[in-house]
């Protein structure tokens, strides 16, 4: 508790200096820019430049309304200059600030240039995290240290994300995992299957990821928060591109190689991308279990090795049409193909008394392959000059998977010698889901700053997993119909929502309810055959208010009731074999678990943005549970609906400019938590706080030369009935633009110190199970890119298909 309160006084203190020291040092520009029909120059380009040199300070875009606004603003001489396309540069002042000013400046009109449009060269670019409200966007592209990495990667290392558990979910508020969506459409993915598609996804292709801590009722119900990744699609008439390719070593070698393309006409955008990536990596993981039993000490440590060679295929096509200036129809098709091969290792030493009684090593190869592909069409309408737009989608997702693995068991004494034959396995595992979504959106402005948006939206999913394990006798493998099963798994799930926007004075409300009807049946079918099924209906309410008590500081308050349902594979009713004595179960009988969620905000000039929040997470599941028979020193590990989580968290985001050519951003999240068992589960009643903080240093050693350098702290903390140990990681990285920048050649080292690793321990009931995991993190990358075409114009019209949290759940 005392490294919590310090924690939250040092995340207060320090939002309290960099206020103060804002408040007497810095300044505020507004204004506008039009065109020569006085209309909003929307995505015009404003440089604020200093009048002595013209060095520039800060950019920005104007807004639909062709406003603009540059904060934290030095006292100083300026000068403005703003650009669009098609349009001549104009310039404005100088004009002199000072301390504390909120400066007004007075519209600038743009003239259009009667000559032919050439390339145009971009004098700024947008800073790699920007602050908006209600989230926080990450502009890939301008990260040095992103070169190279996933999106998986690249969002470990991100402001305000957390990663944990067991299958390293990614979350934003709390503990409840964050939905993962792509391009606004849900990946339908979960577990393992969600993390292999973000590790597959090369920040190549990736423009920008949004960070969203509370989402309004258009998107699924999320506890969690939402992380969005926008991927590149190409904003300018004619072709252009980026072409990438790059290597990397930790262990072992890793290659990449990809592009993005763009071909755009006046009623056709034909866009996509494709990128191979070749990765051979490993990883150990030890564990000791004592036992203790009728006066005798037990240990069943397991050290376990493997090697997993992986070649991902992932791509992007599609197609956008314009039927008329306010009508676009649509067409994508995407996925990733994933083939893998595991070499592993597992050596279970068995002790009594201390007194080492046996050893069984276990070794298996693993074939597995996955293919998820995802089909969609999309309409967007603009119904009337008022705002009306009606937008409609349908996806259908297919996921399979092959895997098969072999395992030989050899038995050995102390000495050496075999106390019995050798055990064949076939651990025989393949799975297929199929989803359909179709959704729809409809915007209804009341007011010139009021609006009603609702919607609906039905999914249906089906998944078939089957499972056939069992010895080898003789010649033949022979199904053990102790562990072999088949689950099938129905659900769907009908949603309707309504918003209100409205924006009164200077507050801005955003208000909405969800409402969800789920239906579900699961069949196992085994020797006995069993069936599962809910049917259940549920309100999501979400609130935003916001205040501006002045144009430096905001003040919101937001409220949110989320779900998360279990992944398809946390359903299946099967034993999966990880050794004579440890096994992995699922639960058919697990229930979603629900969170509701406050948060107290406050932003100040736009730049430090201050919360406090809370949130509790009932029939809590997401984490594993251990169910041990002492008698047979089998060990089971499952999920099951285990009790309460209670969070009360604070997190302080500052972004700091200490000299033209170096800035940082720093973020401290502090939280206390507490997990409470149902008493069918235990008297299981403990808390912890976990503190994370992260800082991304940048450099601009030149014009063309830049450096990176990122670390990123947590403290001890609970995850469910294990406590984690502590965990850090610094990564640094240096870039070089060439050829009148259009190519980046960037080299980035990742865990410098190769300190990023996972420990926990857990004493629950009759389990004492301690665990040490190491991926290979320490690698050292490469990265070339080159950019072709023009590199200007209107942005790609941007569809949402809806179709998030179900991708998710099937796990790529």
């Amino acid at each position: 508790m005392k490294v919590l309160f310090g924690g939250i006084f040092f995340a207060i203190l320090t939002g309290m200096c960099y206020g103060s020291f804002a408040q007497t040092k810095s300044s505020v520009i507004q204004g506008k820019v039009l065109t020569e029909a006085n209309s909003p120059a929307e995505a015009a380009t404003v440089v604020l430049m200093l009048a002595a040199d013209s060095a520039i300070i800060k950019s920005t875009l104007a807004d639909k309304t062709g406003s603009y606004q540059l904060t934290n603003i030095k006292p100083g001489s300026y000068i403005i200059l703003a650009s669009q396309i098609g349009s001549a540069k104009v310039y404005a002042g100088p004009f002199s600030l000072v301390a504390g000013q909120i400066f007004g400046a007075p519209p600038i009109t743009l003239k259009q240039t009667s000559t032919q449009l050439k390339d145009v060269t971009v004098i700024a670019r947008r800073p790699y995290i920007q602050v908006k409200p209600g989230k926080i966007v990450l502009n890939v592209q301008n990260s040095i240290l992103a070169d190279g990495n996933s999106a998986y990667e690249v969002l470990r290392q991100s402001p305000g994300v957390h990663v944990g558990g067991d299958k390293e979910s990614l979350s934003i508020t709390g503990r409840q995992p964050a939905l993962i969506t792509i391009d606004g459409r849900a990946t339908n993915l979960t577990g393992d299957d969600l993390n292999n598609l973000l590790r597959s996804m090369q920040s190549s292709t990736i423009d920008q990821i949004e960070i969203i801590n509370s989402g309004s009722a258009k998107y699924d119900a999320s506890g969690g928060g939402i992380i969005n990744i926008v991927l590149k699609k190409g904003k300018n008439v004619g072709t252009n591109g980026t072409l990438t390719a790059g290597a990397g070593y930790g262990k072992y070698a890793k290659g990449r190689a990809g592009i993005v393309f763009n071909n755009r006409t006046t009623k056709v955008n034909v866009f996509g991308n494709y990128t191979f990536d070749d990765n051979k990596t490993t990883r150990i993981i030890n564990t000791d279990r004592n036992i203790s039993y009728h006066d005798t000490l037990s240990n069943y440590n397991v050290a376990y090795h493997n090697i997993q060679k992986t070649q991902n295929h992932n791509f992007k096509a599609g197609l956008d049409y314009s039927l008329s200036p306010g009508q676009s129809i649509g067409f994508l098709v995407g996925g990733i193909v994933t083939d893998s091969k595991f070499i592993k290792d597992n050596t279970l030493k068995i002790s009594n008394q201390n007194k080492l009684d046996s050893i069984i090593i276990s070794q298996s190869n693993l074939d597995r392959g996955s293919s998820f592909l995802n089909y969609n069409i999309n309409y967007n309408a603009e119904l009337d000059k008022s705002g009306k737009s009606l937008s409609a989608d349908a996806t259908y997702s297919t996921y399979s998977r092959h895997s098969n693995e072999f395992i030989t068991n050899n038995f050995y004494t102390p000495g050496g010698s075999n106390y019995r034959d050798a055990q064949q396995l076939q651990n025989i595992s393949p799975s297929g889901i199929h989803i359909w979504t179709f959704k729809a959106d409809y915007v209804n402005p009341l007011t010139k700053t009021s609006r009603i948006e609702a919607g609906a939206k039905y999914n249906y999913a089906k998944s078939d997993n089957n499972l056939t394990f069992g010895p080898r006798v003789g010649n033949v493998y022979k199904a053990d119909p102790d562990f072999s099963n088949r689950f099938l798994y129905v659900e769907k799930v009908s949603a309707g929502y309504i918003n209100y926007i409205n924006k009164v004075g200077k507050w801005d409300i955003t208000a909405g309810l969800r409402a969800e009807n789920t239906n579900s049946k699961g069949s196992s079918i085994s020797s006995t055959r069993t069936t599962t099924s809910y049917n259940y209906f549920d309100l999501f309410p979400q609130t935003q208010v916001s205040y501006t008590y002045n144009p430096k500081n905001v003040f919101g308050i937001s409220f949110n009731r989320g779900i998360h349902r279990p992944d398809y594979q946390d359903i299946n009713p099967f034993l999966y074999y990880t050794d004579p004595y440890d096994y992995r179960s699922g639960n058919k009988n697990l229930k979603p678990e629900y969170t509701n969620t406050i948060q107290l905000s406050h932003t100040y000039n736009d730049t430090f943005i201050t919360t406090l929040y809370y949130n509790q997470t009932n029939d809590a599941y997401d984490f594993p549970v251990y169910r041990q028979n002492d008698t047979t020193k089998v060990n089971i590990t499952e999920r099951k609906n285990f009790g309460h989580i209670y969070v009360y968290g604070i997190s302080f985001y500052a972004p700091v400019q200490f000299t033209k050519w170096w800035s940082a951003n720093f973020n401290l999240d502090a939280s206390y938590i507490r997990y409470k068992a149902y008493p069918v589960n235990g008297s299981f009643n403990k808390a912890s706080q976990d503190i994370i903080f992260n800082s991304t240093q940048t450099f601009a050693i030149s014009s063309t030369i830049a450096a990176e350098i990122t670390g990123r702290y947590e403290s001890p903390t609970l995850y469910g009935v294990n406590q984690l140990k502590q965990s850090y990681a610094v990564n640094a990285g240096i870039s070089k633009s060439i050829f009148n920048k259009r190519a980046s050649i960037k080299i980035n080292l990742n865990d410098v110190f190769n300190t990023d690793r996972d420990g926990n321990h857990a004493m629950y009931q009759n389990i004492d199970l301690s665990e040490y995991n190491k991926k290979e993190t320490r690698i050292v990358r490469i990265g070339f890119s080159y950019r072709f075409g023009k590199t200007s114009v209107k942005s790609a019209t941007k569809h949402n298909t809806g179709s998030d949290d179900e991708q998710r759940r099937t796990g790529n």
